[in-house]
């Protein structure tokens, strides 16, 4: 699975200008390309929605050797409610006995959201004011717009990714595991059953995906998220003829997606035991398709002055829809 990288994790936005200043401002990402599109993606990459949206992609460096987030914007909805499949997790104390990754923050003792690397978040939240919560020496938890949690570990941002995991909670953690790294060929990093806690990845030097057990059943809400990955396109046909004889849940057979002026990629869409949604992208057009464009932020920041939606709605006394 050397050919495999992790790449972003999609979150659906209510108030992009506030979002976006989250991300720019506080945790200090760039906008790597910007894009606006007219009617919904065949992929779903903005949900089940037909109307106009927009995707912004942001992060700390390219998407070749960096993992970033995508932030899917769709013109008539102003929120989505969350479910616990990406929410705040009570964080515990370190635990001396377990070895602990370098430059990383312990794989058990942290809650479900983003976990990065960068004391200058930190003092960024600071500096605008941002609510802060000191959950364990030197972490901290930030929400961002739409009630999504980031996790801060006050020190100096890694010169590799800062980002080091992505926490999801899932009902059975062994059968979990089972699916994410039987089929999907994770390599096993960390297990433990007491605190029914796995952490798994692609690579050492990628971010990691961690498993952690929730009360029942995993409930998505309508905020759901994706994680997406990529792989050499020769291996898609193979990951859709795998998960078929396996009767795995797949949301999009195998598909190309079309991008004006840009790369065709193609794609196919799973949904593991919990119905976390997982994207496998051909790496190859997709190297070309994510290359950072210059113009990202313009384009942002135009396409949010000429969004009159919020000012529509206040003058009708309307709010937008909630998902």
């Amino acid at each position: 699975m050397a050919g495999r990288r992790a790449l972003h994790f999609v979150f659906k936005v209510g108030d992009r200008a506030r979002t976006a200043r989250f991300f720019r401002e506080l945790l200090g990402m760039s906008v790597l390309r910007h894009e606006e599109f007219s009617e919904g993606c065949k992929a779903t990459c903005n949900g089940p929605y037909d109307g106009k949206w927009s995707k912004t992609m942001v992060g700390y460096g390219p998407e070749d050797n960096h993992f970033v987030a995508e932030l899917t914007y769709n013109y008539g909805v102003g929120e989505y409610r969350l479910g616990n499949d990406f929410l705040r997790q009570v964080i515990e104390k370190w635990d001396s006995g377990t070895i602990h990754p370098v430059n990383s923050v312990c794989p058990f003792c942290s809650p479900q959201g983003i976990t990065l690397v960068s004391s200058q978040a930190v003092s960024n939240a600071k500096k605008l004011g941002w609510p802060l919560k000191e959950v364990t020496t030197g972490i901290f938890e930030a929400e961002a717009p739409g009630g999504y949690r980031f996790y801060l570990e006050d020190k100096e941002q890694l010169r590799q990714d800062p980002v080091l995991k992505v926490t999801l909670g899932v009902s059975d953690l062994q059968k979990s595991v089972n699916y994410w790294s039987g089929l999907l060929g994770m390599k096993i990093y960390e297990k433990d059953e007491g605190k029914q806690r796995a952490l798994l990845g692609y690579a050492d030097n990628q971010c990691k995906l961690e498993l952690k057990t929730v009360a029942g059943a995993v409930d998505h809400g309508t905020a759901f998220g994706r994680i997406a990955f990529s792989c050499p396109k020769d291996e898609l046909p193979n990951i859709e003829a795998l998960m078929k004889k396996e009767n795995q849940r797949i949301l999009t057979p195998l598909v190309s997606l079309d991008t004006p002026g840009k790369a065709t990629v193609q794609v196919i869409i799973l949904a593991d035991p919990d119905g976390h949604e997982i994207c496998f992208v051909g790496d190859e057009a997709f190297r070309d398709l994510s290359k950072v464009d210059p113009n990202g932020d313009k384009l942002l920041d135009d396409a949010m002055a000429a969004d009159n939606s919020d000012k529509w709605f206040a003058a009708q006394k309307m709010k937008k829809a909630a998902a």
